[in-house]
Order: structure tokens, then sequence, then C-alpha cells
């Protein structure tokens, strides 16, 4: 999976979750549902109370250790 913070010149789709807008709103059901699955996966505990950005960021992890992300 191409890393979200390396965009090609030009391209304004992909942005760091830091410099999201809504990036401090709760994470989504989606995210908190892709999370747990991943998260089995992984064997790795969900944190509660994610932001959208910290949902993102850890996604992005877990796909890459569970291979998801390839």
């Amino acid at each position: 999976m191409a890393d979200r913070t390396e965009a090609t010149p030009g391209d304004n789709r992909v942005k760091d979750p830091a410099d999201w807008t809504t990036g401090d709103e709760p994470a989504t059901g989606a995210q908190e549902s892709y999370l747990h699955t991943l998260a089995t996966e992984a064997h790795e505990d969900v944190p509660d109370d994610l932001t959208k950005a910290e949902a993102s960021r850890l996604i992005d992890d877990l796909q890459d250790r569970t291979g998801r992300g390839r």
C-alpha cells in the first residue's frame, strides 16, 4: 500500500491524517469495524474513542502488519 503521506506533486486526493480538517472527529463506524477486523487478525486491542485521524493511522499500521495493505 502506498504511504499516504507521500502524494505525487499536485495530487490533493491523499492527505496526511494530521492535516484533515475532520481528523479530530470520532472515528466512523466503518473505520471501527475494519479496525476490529484487522486487530483480531493481528491479535491486538483497539483503543476506545479514537479520532478519525488516529483510526486511519492505526488502520495503516495494522494493514502493514497483517499483509492486508499489499
